[in-house]
């Protein structure tokens, strides 16, 4: 993997001519993990589209830049909110999903060892209907390290998760993406409080940071700092729809 740049998007969006985002300046700290909330429709996802290159529907006057100067997208892995594992791969054959779509031979000692620190071995080949809705995650965040790109983007990932699994899962990918640029779109307060280095609340006019907690990630979900965080998180999401 190559070291990790820091990424800055600046620039606004409209769908059809209607305003999807105001000009916002979102910068990504090298290393770190940015977490980005906000209401529906406010263009989260579109931000992490844009970010990676991928069609959004929407028209984007501005600039998406490295620290480094080098191009962004193709550094880009990206996981999204559902795991969108192929139904009839065996979970080996889905982590090594993108080398064998570019016709290459995947990483042996690389799977191996992702299958190990994601607690896969015993599953590697059953298929995606024979995982836990955990299991089916981890998979997921293998593949996604499978690729070995130093900036990751991750589109709720963990959402569709109970309570103790998500923050299990939390806790398995900030120990596996040590030293990546990471951008997370969540929902959900708790989530942002316990993993950001760097919190955004957006809405269509504005884009609002919020003072995470000093402590290191992935925060204890009972810290006071912890709870502090969420709480104005939540007060800050109230409000747009109040």
């Amino acid at each position: 993997m190559s070291m990790a740049p820091g990424i800055t998007l600046k620039g606004s969006a409209t769908i059809e001519g209607r305003q999807l985002f105001a000009p916002l300046s979102l910068t990504l700290d090298a290393g770190r993990w940015t977490c980005l909330l906000g209401g529906s429709g406010v263009g989260k996802t579109t931000v992490l589209r844009l970010l990676a290159d991928l069609p959004t529907g929407a028209a984007f006057d501005g600039t998406i830049a490295a620290t480094d100067e080098l191009p962004v997208a193709e550094r880009i892995a990206y996981m999204a909110q559902s795991d969108l594992l192929l139904p009839w791969a065996s979970v080996e054959k889905n982590i090594t999903l993108g080398a064998r779509l570019r016709g290459q031979t995947g990483d042996a000692a690389r799977l191996e060892h992702l299958l190990d620190r994601c607690g896969l071995q015993d599953h590697r080949h059953k298929k995606p209907t024979e995982l836990s809705g955990g299991q089916r995650q981890r998979v997921a965040l293998a593949r996604t390290l499978m690729e070995d790109k130093p900036i990751i983007l991750l589109d709720e990932p963990f959402s569709a998760l109970d309570a103790q699994t998500r923050a299990a899962m939390q806790d398995l990918a900030v120990e596996l993406l040590e030293g990546r640029t990471v951008m997370m779109v969540t929902h959900d307060p708790g989530e942002a409080a316990r993993l950001g280095h760097a919190i955004h609340v957006m809405t269509a006019t504005q884009l609002q940071a919020v003072t995470p907690p000093q402590s290191s990630v992935p925060r204890a979900v009972e810290a006071l700092d912890t709870l502090t965080c969420q709480s104005a998180l939540l007060k800050l999401l109230m409000e747009q729809v109040a």
